[in-house]
């Protein structure tokens, strides 16, 4: 029997019951969106969270207090962040401090609330990598002034001057008059909070107006260059345990891993390259994790397939009979039936693709997938594989027929 004779009785099979067809079509089409959906949400939310580190840049070290109580001298105040920044370190580049809060911001027509107010030096707008859509950053003259000058977010610059620029404007945060010199380019948002409502003003001016000049939020230290990372961490901790009073036996116990010992030092330093490989390791994963789940899905298709081979092969019991008894060899009835099980599948699973590449247009969840390019021909591949594999025991069962029964059952 040519291999055209088996495609034409394959698709002569599936289209004799339309209706059987398109369900069985449906669970593997199912099943291949969503492996490919989920796998590109997976996907879609590790590049979010990526380009949140990134954004901070993998050469920038973060330096946040343990929250334990102690004396001035032992937390990570602005006078520290001065004194590792005249230090001179080989590897350190520029100290950024960080005083943080939340307030109410208003204009004179408008006003939000919640929203965050970040003290910092000039530095920060090359550090923490953020963009100006308009105007300036504020100087170092300013921060030695504590001048009350601002650069905000672009959500708040369109909450509170919605029908011109904010460019010269003033706002007033907790009452206090700040103007408005340069204001942020879109941020993409990895969270619960919209970053892009922010004003960040002079660190000198939001301490004195709000914080107070205790102890700092955080601070962003910056590696020279991207290979001397761990190096600049290693000067940076030895800087601070001499700054803090950090004692030798305490910082050598620390560093080889004692938990008593990292309790009592009074900070603690991130490195963004090794979360970068963190969150790598992670988001791969949670990847395969969805990617298993939603497989779960496509094997229920697959004994779905399994299922109404079964259902054909006693229903054409006669068709089989009459063609076995005309001459045909049990491999043209093996290749019919594995025909309409693969076609059942490959049909089901292209259409599944269609589905998952408009539904990846989409945000899940907050989250916008991205395709994973090997997870198309993996799904499709996989939907055909399991409609021969499940198709194997109905098709065997048609071509192990004896002639003579099969008319019998007529």
């Amino acid at each position: 029997m040519k291999f055209g004779d088996i495609m034409l009785s394959a698709f002569r099979g599936v289209t004799a019951n339309k209706l059987r067809s398109v369900l069985t079509l449906l669970g593997v089409l199912i099943g291949v969106a969503s492996v490919i959906l989920l796998m590109a949400v997976g996907n879609g939310s590790a590049q979010t969270i990526q380009n949140a580190i990134t954004s901070l840049g993998t050469n920038t070290l973060t330096v946040r207090a343990n929250g334990q109580p102690g004396t001035e001298s032992s937390q990570i105040t602005l006078n520290v962040a001065n004194q590792l920044a005249a230090a001179k370190l080989g590897h350190v580049g520029k100290v950024v401090p960080e005083a943080t809060t939340s307030l109410t911001v208003s204009s004179s027509t408008a006003s939000e609330d919640s929203v965050s107010i970040i003290g910092t030096n000039a530095d920060y707008f090359k550090v923490a990598t953020v963009t100006m859509a308009s105007g300036s950053a504020f100087t170092s003259a300013d921060v030695t002034s504590a001048a009350k000058v601002a650069v905000i977010g672009s959500t708040t610059a369109t909450e509170l001057f919605p029908t011109g620029s904010a460019l010269g404007q003033s706002i007033s945060v907790d009452g206090q008059p700040f103007t408005i010199v340069g204001v942020l380019a879109v941020q993409s948002s990895t969270g619960f909070t919209d970053p892009n409502s922010v004003v960040v003003a002079p660190v000198t001016r939001v301490q004195r107006s709000y914080t107070g000049f205790g102890a700092l939020s955080s601070m962003l230290v910056q590696s020279k260059t991207s290979a001397g990372v761990t190096a600049a961490q290693g000067e940076a901790t030895v800087e601070l345990d001499q700054l803090l009073g950090v004692s030798t036996t305490v910082a050598t116990e620390a560093a080889a891993g004692n938990a008593t010992a990292t309790a009592e030092v009074p900070y603690t330093i991130t490195n963004q390259s090794t979360l970068l490989s963190t969150q790598e390791a992670s988001a791969n994963s949670f990847t395969v994790l969805l990617a298993v789940v939603a497989g779960i899905s496509l094997l229920v298709g697959g004994i779905g397939v399994t299922n109404v081979m079964l259902v054909t092969v006693t229903e054409r019991t006669r068709e089989i009979g009459i063609r076995k008894a005309l001459g045909a060899t049990r491999g043209a009835i093996l290749g019919q039936f594995l025909t309409e099980a693969a076609t059942l599948t490959l049909v089901g699973g292209i259409i599944g693709v269609l589905v998952a590449l408009f539904g990846a247009q989409f945000k899940i969840y907050g989250t916008q997938p991205v395709i994973i390019g090997y997870s198309i021909p993996l799904a499709l591949g996989v939907s055909v594989a399991i409609g021969v594999f499940f198709g194997v025991y109905p098709a065997g069962r048609a071509a192990n027929m004896r002639p003579i029964q099969a008319l019998r059952s007529i």
